[in-house]
């Protein structure tokens, strides 16, 4: 994967959140990037295994790097949690998704799996 200018400040931003981020979060974040390079940023960085996107219920997709040694493999699922208060999803990477036993010929690609409720901070 080629190295840009766009590639780099979205990977640093991406890197420097604690949270998951939608594309209108990276958007303003980077305000001085137009939508469409970000977009293309972002399934560049997908289908290269860089990041993993996020579908939470909140009717927009998350993005978020994946851990070290992640191949986005489905023994790499796990678990995120989204925070009903302020929106906010985060990746449970010590909480692993369990086997799912499948039909015979049947494939796993991939599996949503979200947890709702408060986070930390907002069930203080």
């Amino acid at each position: 994967m080629k190295n840009t200018a766009v590639r780099t400040v979205v990977l640093r931003h991406l890197l420097s959140q604690e949270k998951a981020q939608s594309l209108k979060d990276i958007e303003n974040a980077l305000a001085y990037t137009d939508r469409s390079s970000i977009f293309r940023t972002l399934k560049t960085f997908e289908e290269n295994k860089v990041i993993h996107s996020i579908e939470d219920g909140s009717g927009m997709t998350k993005y978020a790097v994946c851990a070290k040694g992640c191949n986005c493999d489905p023994k790499d699922l796990h678990y995120h949690f989204y925070c009903t208060n302020c929106d906010k999803t985060f990746c449970l990477f010590d909480v692993p998704i369990p086997k799912i036993q499948l039909p015979e010929n049947f494939k796993l690609k991939q599996a949503n799996m979200v947890v709702k409720g408060l986070c930390d901070n907002c069930n203080k």
